[in-house]
């Protein structure tokens, strides 16, 4: 699957610190209960040095969400090539095992999902990496849909993103341990049923 080059911009020890105090907290704290106090004192330099390598607290949380971007990416990689998928469907469906996997490392949810209800506001500098995460899965169902053969993959691709959110959602939200497999169960029995070109 090509998703393209997700580059990390290049940072400063200090930076690197700064990022990873970051994000471990806007995690499992919040965005908006984290502080740069916070985040400077996990990462041991000054609010000074924070500002100087990000800026402002928004774009710390535009970096941080673009760097779980990246891993989240990485992560689908290893994961594909480690159920090494024949078939388009068989991606498809190895997208929604590797959710299984993820949310067992990821107790909180969707970073994504959080952030978006966190923020709110649509002129954030962390919404087009929120946005774009969520087309990007959608579009990969579709060019998967097309390459299987399927019908209206536009349609079956809105489905699928429905099913892979919503167990995102449901595991978090409604304390749904299974949510991703049930989620799984649902989009294999969605894909034998949907009519072909």
């Amino acid at each position: 699957m090509d998703r393209g080059e997700l580059e990390a911009k290049r940072l400063t020890p200090a930076g690197e610190r700064i990022l990873s105090a970051a994000s471990a907290l806007f995690y499992e704290r919040g965005i908006r209960t984290v502080g740069v106090d916070a985040i400077a004192d996990a990462a041991e330099v000054t609010k000074k040095t924070l500002y100087d390598r990000f800026g402002s607290k928004d774009k710390l949380i535009a970096a941080y969400l673009e760097e779980r971007n990246r891993s989240w990416h990485r992560f689908l990689d290893e994961q594909l090539d480690a159920r090494d998928p024949q078939t388009p469907e068989e991606v498809i469906l190895a997208l929604f095992a590797a959710l299984s996997d993820w949310m067992a490392e990821s107790r909180r949810g969707c970073g994504f999902i959080n952030a978006s209800v966190e923020l709110a506001a649509p002129d954030h500098p962390a919404m087009p990496t929120i946005v774009a995460q969520k087309q990007w899965m959608r579009a990969e169902f579709v060019a998967q849909a097309e390459l299987a053969g399927f019908r209206s993959t536009g349609e079956l691709a809105d489905r699928l993103l429905l099913l892979h959110e919503g167990a995102l959602v449901t595991y978090r939200v409604a304390a749904m341990e299974h949510a991703p497999e049930v989620a799984h169960r649902a989009a294999a029995d969605l894909l034998a049923a949907w009519p072909r070109v």
